[in-house]
């Protein structure tokens, strides 16, 4: 195994990392068209504040009733947010003229389960019963997203499509989401939904031979440091 890529590393755009990582996320993606009515735009929170703006947008163009934010203090957000992840989005939203009233907050989550067991508790405790979702996510956090909610949301009749910021992987990374750090999360999400279904984390999602081999090459090339 070769050693491990920092997050600061970088590749050209023609490289064969850059190609398997193209292929890593895309198959994350997966590009589900929006619903609508639905009843509530759940924002799963992270280090990028992207994903806050693409879930205020959704809001603001008229999807949900409620503008939901799940995240506390993560391992990429700890030194970096002064405050809960879903504290730091909320205040986002707000600044893109979604209603203070509208917005929901789940500051205690620290994964992806957390996120969806945490706020079904919040709403539950405001006795809300809601039906519909569109979640909002990382781009190559969607899969991820989707079969966890599938098996940790307790109302398996609940409605949901996965959205993302809507880049390609050629215009996702930017300074505050380094590509090599970007690879490293994905790599080890991939890992994830490979094993997590065994660990009742998640449903099974098909992983097709040639994206796996494009994350097992990317590992060989040192892109391990999110592994699980």
């Amino acid at each position: 195994m070769g050693e491990i890529v920092e997050e600061k590393d970088l590749e050209g755009g023609s490289s064969p990392i850059e190609r398997d990582a193209k292929v890593v996320y895309d198959y994350h993606r997966m590009r589900m068209p929006l619903a609508s009515p639905v009843d509530a735009v759940f924002c799963l929170c992270s280090l990028d504040l992207r994903v806050a703006d693409r879930a205020a947008q959704l809001f603001m163009d008229g999807h949900g009733e409620y503008l939901i934010f799940s995240g506390g203090t993560g391992r990429l957000t700890q030194g970096r947010f002064d405050r809960p992840e879903a504290e730091v989005f909320a205040e986002r939203a707000r600044t893109l003229g979604v209603p203070s009233d509208k917005i929901l907050t789940e500051p205690a989550s620290t994964n992806t389960g957390e996120n969806v067991r945490f706020t079904w508790q919040l709403l539950s405790s405001k006795g809300l019963r809601l039906k519909s979702f569109i979640l909002v996510q990382k781009p190559y956090m969607e899969r991820r997203t989707y079969a966890t909610f599938k098996k940790q949301w307790p109302d398996e009749d609940t409605r949901i499509v996965v959205t993302s910021p809507q880049f390609e992987w050629e215009e996702y990374p930017n300074q505050d989401n380094p590509k090599g750090l970007v690879i490293n999360i994905m790599v080890g999400d991939l890992i994830r939904i490979r094993d997590y279904p065994a660990r009742g984390f998640q449903i099974h999602q098909d992983i097709p031979d040639d994206v796996w081999q494009a994350g097992c090459r990317l590992i060989e090339a040192g892109y391990k440091s999110h592994l699980p």
